[in-house]
C-alpha cells in the first residue's frame, strides 16, 4: 500500500469516525464557500483533499510538475481581493453603501453585492424580508438558520412557523395585503453564520447601516426586536433579553418604538417562557389599537 492510499484510509476512518460521534456539519473559523461552482463540488469528491504545507518530496515535486489544470482541479475560487474589508472601514463601506438605496429592493441588491463580511462566502442565498412592505410592524430577528439560507426568507424554519402563530394570535400575518394587518420581517444579518451560531457584536454591527436603512424605507411603526443580538443592537445596550423583554424603548435614529421580546427558538427550547411572550403580545397589539405607549 502506498504512502498516499495509507493517508486516504486513515482520513477516512477519522471521518467515519466523527460522523458515528454525531457531526453532520464542518465548522472552520471562517466559512467557506461550497455552493460556488459545480465544477468545483464535482472536482472535490474525485480529488485527494489538500494537505496542509509541508517540506518537499518526491512526490511534491511531481505534484507540482503538472499542469495547474490537473492540480488544482476542483479547488474554490479564491475570494476577491476586496472581501473581506476590515473593521472601520468596512462599517464607514457598509454606511456609504446603504445611502445609496433609495427602495427596498435597491438595498437588497446592495448588500447582495457587498464584499465587506465573508459570511456570504459560506451562505446560499441573501436573506433580505418576507411580509408586506409598509407594514406597521416591522419583525427584526438575529441571522437566518439552516431552512431559512436554503429558501432565502427569513422565519420559516420551526421558528418561523411558531412567529406565524404568535403573530396570527393578535391578529397580523406576514401574507396580508393591508399594513395595518400585516407584519414585515428580516433579520440583523442577511447571511447565514456558520453552524448557526449566534452573530458575534462585531457582525451586527458591520451590518447595522443596512438594517438602518432598512427601517428607514420600510417605515413601521413598530417594532418587535426578537432575542438579544437585535435588541442590544438597536438600542445599543448590552442587557440581555430577559431583561429588557416588554419594556418599550425609541429607536433613536428611526424614532421607531421598540419592544424587545424572546426569540421564537429559545421559546422552543423554553416553553415556559411562552405567557412572558404572551404579554408582550398583547402589549404590541394594544399599541396597534391606539393604547398610549411610554417608551422607558
Amino acid at each position: 500500500m502506498s504512502a498516499r492510499e495509507s493517508l486516504h484510509d486513515s482520513l477516512a476512518a477519522a471521518l467515519a469516525w466523527q460522523i458515528e460521534l454525531g457531526a453532520d456539519e464542518a465548522i472552520l473559523d471562517a466559512p467557506q464557500d461550497r455552493f460556488a461552482t459545480a465544477q468545483g463540488a464535482a472536482g472535490a469528491s474525485q480529488a485527494p483533499a489538500a494537505l496542509p504545507a509541508a517540506p518537499p518530496s518526491t512526490s511534491n515535486r511531481r505534484a507540482e510538475a503538472r499542469p495547474p489544470e490537473q492540480s488544482k482541479a476542483g479547488a474554490r475560487p479564491a475570494p476577491s481581493a476586496s472581501a473581506p474589508i476590515d473593521g472601520a472601514d468596512a462599517e464607514a463601506d457598509a454606511t456609504a453603501i446603504a445611502a445609496t438605496a433609495n427602495t427596498l429592493e435597491e438595498l437588497a441588491e446592495v448588500m447582495r453585492r457587498f464584499e465587506g463580511s465573508d459570511l456570504r462566502l459560506g451562505a446560499k442565498n441573501l436573506v433580505f424580508s418576507d411580509g408586506t412592505p409598509g407594514a406597521r410592524v416591522m419583525v427584526i430577528g438575529e441571522a437566518p438558520g439552516a431552512e431559512e439560507d436554503r429558501v432565502g426568507r427569513p422565519f420559516v424554519g420551526r421558528a418561523g412557523q411558531l412567529l406565524d402563530r404568535m403573530l396570527g394570535a393578535i391578529g397580523l400575518a406576514r401574507t396580508a395585503p393591508d399594513p395595518g394587518e400585516a407584519a414585515y420581517i428580516t433579520n440583523v444579518l442577511p447571511w447565514r453564520p456558520p453552524g448557526n451560531r449566534t452573530p458575534s457584536s462585531a457582525e451586527a454591527a458591520l451590518f447595522m447601516p443596512f438594517l438602518m436603512r432598512h427601517i428607514e424605507l420600510a417605515a413601521p411603526d413598530f417594532i418587535l426586536a426578537l432575542g438579544n443580538t437585535p435588541v442590544q443592537a438597536l438600542l445599543a445596550t448590552t442587557t440581555g433579553i430577559t431583561r429588557m423583554r416588554g419594556r418599550w424603548r425609541r429607536h433613536e435614529a428611526s424614532g421607531c418604538l421598540v419592544l424587545p421580546s424572546f426569540h421564537p427558538a429559545y421559546l422552543l427550547r423554553s416553553p415556559e417562557r411562552k405567557r412572558e411572550a404572551w404579554r408582550d403580545l398583547l402589549a404590541l397589539r394594544a399599541a396597534l389599537d391606539g393604547a398610549p405607549v411610554a417608551p422607558e
